[in-house]
C-alpha cells in the first residue's frame, strides 16, 4: 500500500483500490486532486482496474471552501484541476468502480459520477449539486458532465433546482447504479471491477471510448469555456 496525506492505493489481484480520506468530509484540494492524479497514474502503469472509494459517511463533500473562499487565480485553478481530474477518470481506459460511501456534493457528485459502474451505501446520505442553492451557476463543465449521466427526468430537479438525494433517489436520478448495506460496498465493488477486468482490455477501451466519445468532446469544450470565464 502506498499513501499520500489524503489518498492511499492498494493494488491486488490487478484491481487498484484508491481511497480518498482526509479524517473529515473528504474535502478536494489542490494537493488531494495531485494524489488522486498520481494514483491514477500508478493504476494505469499497473494495468489495473479501479475501485474509487471514500471514508465512512463521506464520498466527498466538495471543493475545499478554503482554497474556493479565497477566490481569484487559486479558486480558478482548484475549480479546474477538479474538471481535468473528473475528465481523467471519465475517459480511463481501464474500469473504474465508484464505491460510494455517503455524501456526495458538489465536486464530490462529479467525481462519482465519472465511474463506469456506481454502488452507493445505504444510509442518511446526501448526494447532489447544491451550486444553486449557495448561489453559484454550475460550471459549464459540470453541466455537460451531469446532462450525460443523469436521468432526463431528474436532470432539471439535479442541477437548477439543486435537489439532494437520499442514495435510492440517487439511483433513479442517475446518480447511482445500485445501494448496497455498508458492510457489504467495498466487496461489492471489488466484485464488479474484478467482472470487468474479464472483459478483453482492449476491446472495453474502444468501447468505452467510442460509447463515451460525444460526452469526452462536450466535456473538452466545456472545460474551455470554464478556463476562459476564469482568466
Amino acid at each position: 500500500m502506498s499513501a499520500g496525506h489524503r489518498v492511499t492505493y492498494q493494488l491486488s489481484e490487478s484491481i487498484a483500490t484508491i481511497t480518498l480520506d482526509d479524517g473529515k468530509k473528504n474535502a478536494l484540494s489542490l494537493e488531494t486532486f495531485a494524489e488522486l492524479g498520481a494514483a491514477f497514474d500508478r493504476a494505469a502503469a499497473d494495468g489495473a482496474a479501479v475501485v474509487l472509494t471514500g471514508r465512512e459517511g463521506a464520498f466527498s463533500a466538495g471543493f475545499d471552501l478554503r482554497e474556493l473562499g479565497g477566490g481569484g487565480a487559486q479558486a480558478a485553478r482548484l475549480v479546474l484541476a477538479g474538471f481535468d481530474l473528473a475528465a481523467r477518470v471519465f475517459a480511463f481506459p481501464a474500469p473504474v468502480v465508484v464505491a460510494c460511501t455517503g455524501h456526495a456534493i458538489a465536486m464530490g457528485l462529479f467525481l462519482a459520477l465519472t465511474g463506469d459502474y456506481r454502488l452507493g451505501a445505504a444510509g442518511p446520505y446526501k448526494l447532489g449539486a447544491n451550486e444553486t442553492a449557495i448561489g453559484l451557476v454550475l460550471p459549464a463543465f459540470a453541466m455537460e458532465l451531469c446532462r450525460h449521466r443523469l436521468a432526463p427526468t431528474h436532470f432539471h430537479r439535479a442541477v437548477v433546482l439543486a435537489e439532494m438525494f437520499a442514495p435510492e433517489g440517487a439511483v433513479a436520478a442517475g446518480i447511482l447504479d445500485r445501494v448496497v448495506a455498508p458492510a457489504e460496498l467495498p466487496g461489492a465493488a471489488r466484485a464488479l471491477a474484478a467482472q470487468a477486468t474479464a472483459l478483453p482490455r482492449a476491446v472495453f477501451a474502444a468501447t468505452k471510448l467510442r460509447a463515451r466519445a460525444p460526452a469526452i468532446e462536450a466535456l473538452r469544450v466545456a472545460r474551455e469555456a470554464d478556463a476562459a470565464r476564469a482568466s
